[in-house]
């Protein structure tokens, strides 16, 4: 059975992975849409180097998919959602050698608002 790969949504409904793919170069989309169909098929079985855990207790649950196309690099970051979904909350260009803090805290940011909004939902 595959996973479900979810692109999260912000409140207004914009989805920035979609926006982000969209912006991608045709073959480095192609292979973004790869990455996150590899992730749907293999789901927590996916390693490196397609997928990294994110590393500090402040990202605790963030993994990115690494997603190389000749000389460019990208990732979408994750997190695991219920036991098979995966949402994917955030999509970047990597220029640098580590990740940098910004597009970290963006994700974390939207990994909390998507739980935050999953338990008033619960709740109600």
């Amino acid at each position: 059975m595959a996973n479900e790969i979810i692109f999260y949504e912000n409140l207004n409904g914009e989805c920035s992975v979609e926006s982000f793919l969209d912006q991608l170069p045709v073959k480095h989309r192609a292979k973004a849409i790869r990455s996150i169909e590899l992730l749907q098929t293999f789901g927590t079985s996916l390693t490196e180097p397609h997928v990294t855990k994110i590393l500090g207790s402040r990202y605790k649950g963030l993994y990115e998919l690494r997603i190389q196309f000749a000389s460019d690099i990208s990732r979408i970051i994750y997190f695991l959602f219920d036991g098979d979904k995966f949402i994917l909350v955030h999509g970047f260009v990597k220029k640098t050698q580590k990740t940098p803090a910004k597009e970290l805290e963006i994700a974390r940011n939207q990994m909390l608002e998507f739980l935050g909004r999953k338990k008033d939902e619960d709740i109600s």
